[in-house]
């Protein structure tokens, strides 16, 4: 596994993170463990949750497995970088009461309380901000992360689909009262989806953050999605199967598909692999449901992509351009 260090930190961290959102609704416990083994022992140190993952009534479940994986010892909480986050209502569904969700400071001490004992540990290395609260002020949320940064119950704090002004407005709220701010930012981002380029890594890279994307496949659809539905006889699913409805974005995957197999590259493993070559970029998030699909997603690290073949992504799926030219003179 090769490691870089975690935007403007110390931090070193792993070149793949590991996401968990599968754990619990789709992956049971035994085999979330399994997976979860199998990461830190080809070296993936970076965890990545959130209070809500689980979904619906069984909100925080996976949390839960995560915790109890923790509790099996052998290294396993020491070793790991975990990421959580805080935003979505964590209320019982259909309650009315407020204050359960969001970033109010009030929640987000409940929050970490209750993530901390779901997580069975006694700290959070990167605390993030799962969504921005337009109704609370960064001098409120600065004031309860220094609050928990204080009692050793966070380490980190990092943003998670925030546009770039909001990177730079709590960053600056951050060093306005002498803060480290956030030194991580969680985006969607893959070949298919290069909006982030125009204003979200750019603010990354000048305030320090470490860039993480998320759905690295992009559901799917960079995963030989043509190419397995033609294998399989059944049709696409999911994100996949809107996106390939429209027939200007199926011809592209057909020609990325065509591209990879003229150099005998899987496309799941190029897709990681393009990120990974990307400027600002910490590593993406892989979220297998099975083993075998972590086990492919490591062969990524060790691709090495020629210059053909990142001109010929590029020419199938080109970038907005830098900004502000990209929507100016």
């Amino acid at each position: 596994m090769k490691y870089t260090q975690l935007g403007r930190t110390g931090l070193k961290v792993s070149r793949l993170v590991l996401g968990t959102m599968n754990f619990g609704p789709q992956t049971g416990e035994p085999e979330s463990h399994a997976i979860m083994d199998s990461a830190l022992e080809a070296g993936i140190n970076f965890f990545d949750t959130a209070n809500v993952y689980g979904w619906g009534e069984n909100k925080g479940r996976t949390e839960e497995i995560i915790g109890t994986w923790f509790a099996q010892g052998g290294g396993r909480r020491e070793k790991t970088v975990l990421a959580t986050k805080v935003y979505g209502s964590m209320a019982a569904e259909g309650d009315p009461w407020p204050n359960f969700d969001r970033l109010s400071a009030l929640n987000i001490r409940r929050a970490v309380e209750a993530s901390l004992k779901r997580l069975n540990t006694d700290y959070i290395d990167v605390y993030q901000f799962h969504h921005v609260d337009r109704n609370t002020p960064f001098e409120e949320i600065w004031q309860a992360v220094e609050v928990l940064v204080q009692q050793g119950k966070i380490l980190y704090a990092g943003s998670s689909n925030f546009p770039g002004w909001k990177i730079a407005q709590a960053n600056e709220a951050a060093a306005r009262l002498g803060r480290l701010g956030l030194v991580t930012e969680q985006c969607l981002y893959n070949l298919a989806e290069r909006r982030a380029e125009m204003e979200v890594i750019p603010a990354a890279e000048a305030y320090g953050l470490g860039v993480i994307p998320w759905s690295p496949l992009h559901g799917g659809l960079l995963g030989g999605a043509i190419r397995k539905s033609a294998e399989s006889g059944r049709s696409a699913s999911g994100r996949s199967a809107d996106a390939l409805s429209n027939s200007t974005v199926r011809a592209q995957v057909q020609a990325y598909e065509d591209l990879l197999d003229k150099h005998g590259l899987e496309p799941g493993d190029v897709a990681l692999a393009w990120l990974l070559t990307r400027p600002g970029i910490t590593g993406p998030i892989v979220g297998p449901r099975t083993p075998e699909q972590l086990a492919s997603a490591l062969r990524a690290v060790e691709l090495e992509l020629s210059q053909e073949v990142l001109d010929g992504l590029d020419e199938i799926f080109p970038g907005p351009g830098a900004s502000p030219e990209a929507f100016a003179w």
